[in-house]
């Protein structure tokens, strides 16, 4: 998929941010293929968390069905609906099943209920299915090879993915979701009562400090694996962690105790930052 030729409200939501930096480089077909992905997911999103737009539980949890059913369809050489965005993908590029799946189980996460301090164990797992799988759709669009790319999807996504539940706290609490640990909150001393109680308690600070830890640490880790120079197209995953780490530090710096005020990605810093990357690449 050419960006240049997708719809206008795709081309609002990429432009501008990190992904779009990063994809801007890629080969033709790596580019494309990346924003077939982007698009498959906006859409599971969209169907997990646009209530007002898609209808209740039951509705979305039929359209996830629905895309279920078509990126099955797809693999299994059927009419694959909805699922023809992705097949020159999946085509070129060889992309698993079980990864599109696992997006779209992450997914049905959210509209089965709204997730609240639940079990680090539980949210682990969610941000491998919403984060981590599209990571690992991601490397084999990228040519990195098998052990090096899953281990880069694995802690570059758990990353982002506990930085931005760090960074949307107020969002989340705002439509009844608290994507903090259960074992986090409740050593900090915080009883469950409602998500705007939680997340506004005087001790969230010490609840959200274990979870960006464990970010660093994947951080870390990504960061090992990219000074490695596996094989692939890397200025994507290099300008991700590169953007996102500081958001992380400038979080904690800050700290976590209301009123919070949203750090936001600097434009031109992110322009340098992946001018960088691309002149030493």
């Amino acid at each position: 998929m050419n960006l240049d030729n997708t719809p206008a409200s795709l081309q609002s939501q990429v432009s501008g941010s990190s992904f779009y930096a990063g994809m801007r480089v890629l080969p033709k077909a790596e580019r494309e293929a990346m924003y077939a992905v982007y698009a498959f997911c906006r859409a599971v999103d969209d169907i997990a968390d646009d209530e007002h737009k898609i209808g209740d539980r039951a509705e979305r949890a039929r359209q996830l069905d629905r895309w279920r059913g078509d990126i099955e369809a797809l693999y299994a050489g059927s009419d694959p609906g909805q699922a023809a965005l992705v097949a020159e993908a999946v085509r070129r590029f060889g992309l698993e099943r079980a990864d599109f799946l696992a997006v779209i189980d992450g997914m049905a996460m959210d509209v089965a209920a709204d997730i609240r301090w639940v079990p680090f164990e539980t949210l682990d797992l969610y941000c491998d299915r919403v984060a981590s799988a599209v990571g690992r759709l991601s490397v084999k669009i990228f040519g990195m090879e098998h052990e090096p790319g899953v281990a880069l999807s694995h802690h570059l996504g758990r990353a982002l993915q506990f930085t931005n539940i760090l960074r949307d706290v107020d969002e989340d609490a705002a439509i009844g979701r608290v994507y903090l640990a259960e074992e986090h909150l409740t050593a900090a001393g915080i009883v469950f009562t409602t998500p705007l109680e939680v997340v506004n308690h005087p001790n969230i600070d010490a609840a959200c400090r274990p979870l960006a830890a464990k970010a660093q640490a994947h951080f870390a880790e990504a960061n090992r694996i990219l000074a490695s120079r596996p094989k692939g197209h890397l200025i994507a995953p290099r300008l991700m962690a590169a953007v996102y780490a500081p958001i992380l530090s400038r979080m904690e710096k800050a700290g976590w105790t209301s009123p919070r005020t949203r750090i936001r990605t600097n434009k031109p810093a992110l322009i340098l930052t992946a001018l960088r990357l691309w002149l030493f690449r």
